[in-house]
């Protein structure tokens, strides 16, 4: 069970700025989106039924323990995942703006939905973590997240804090104390069959000095909020299906996949 952070709570950035600093000025309408999801980070801070802590005890989410359960099948699929790490893209190369975090392979994903988009292809080939997944309320995003040795992603702040971030440790390589993830001002080290929540709109960085790839189940699920943040969060996470950042996104997922499943059919037919 991670411990809890007492820092303050940071305001969020808006969707599609992963890094602290913005790349460039953003457009009107993206200024003005800008200003609305501030105000109801603000009003989420009021209407949390679970508090605003950095990590949250996993016993607040029934659900979690579930989650663990499911870790031996969810390893075992992931392991078949793997055969093909070196064709799994890198993170920036399906979300754009992770390229303030990170421009290269060392942080790669494997996507099973996002956003309403569901990647059917991977989700065959992943039909137990799917399942598993199931059993998250509010689920937004579902993915193997996976570090490679020496990787570091640097301090940074996630889009909105009207979400919350699930990790299930499915590949944690030795020495733990080399590998870890810093949330405010707690750090956490994974553990194999272990899930850890935390708040990604609190100021965090992950990093992986093993001479091994670290690999978690990846989740964003809604934050149990009372009206009227509910609604207000609810009408925002469905704006952000219509946003550039967003639809660029599953473009990318689209061509990856058609891709990668195109020289896997050759590679049958061979």
């Amino acid at each position: 069970m991670p411990p809890v952070a007492t820092a303050s709570k940071p305001a969020g950035q808006t969707f599609g700025t992963a890094g602290i600093k913005p790349m460039v000025r953003p457009r009107l309408t993206t200024r003005i989106l800008m200003g609305i999801v501030a105000q109801v980070e603000k009003l989420n801070l009021h209407c949390s039924k679970v508090g605003n802590p950095a990590f949250y005890d996993t016993a607040v989410f029934p659900w979690a323990r579930e989650i663990e359960k499911e870790w031996p099948a969810i390893r075992a699929e992931l392991e078949k995942v793997l055969v093909r790490k070196d064709d799994l893209p890198g993170f920036h190369e399906i979300s754009s703006d992770v390229a303030t975090i990170s421009t290269d392979a060392g942080w790669k994903t494997f996507l099973l939905a996002g956003y309403g988009f569901k990647s059917e292809n991977n989700i065959r080939q992943c039909p137990a973590t799917w399942a598993a997944c199931q059993k998250i309320p509010g689920l937004i995003t579902a993915m193997f997240s996976i570090l490679e040795p020496g990787k570091h992603l640097p301090p940074h702040r996630g889009p909105y804090n009207g979400v919350l971030r699930l990790h299930l440790g499915l590949i944690v390589p030795e020495p733990r104390e080399q590998l870890g993830i810093r949330v405010a001002d707690t750090e956490y080290r994974w553990r194999e069959g272990e899930a850890v929540i935390f708040d990604d709109a609190y100021e965090h960085e992950a990093w992986n000095n093993t001479p091994h790839t670290r690999v978690v189940l990846f989740v964003d699920f809604v934050k149990p909020l009372r009206f009227p943040g509910r609604f207000l969060n609810w009408l925002l996470l469905h704006i952000a299906v219509f946003t550039p950042f967003i639809r660029e996104g599953l473009d990318n997922q689209k061509a990856w996949e058609k891709r990668f499943y195109a020289e896997a059919e050759a590679l049958r037919n061979n």
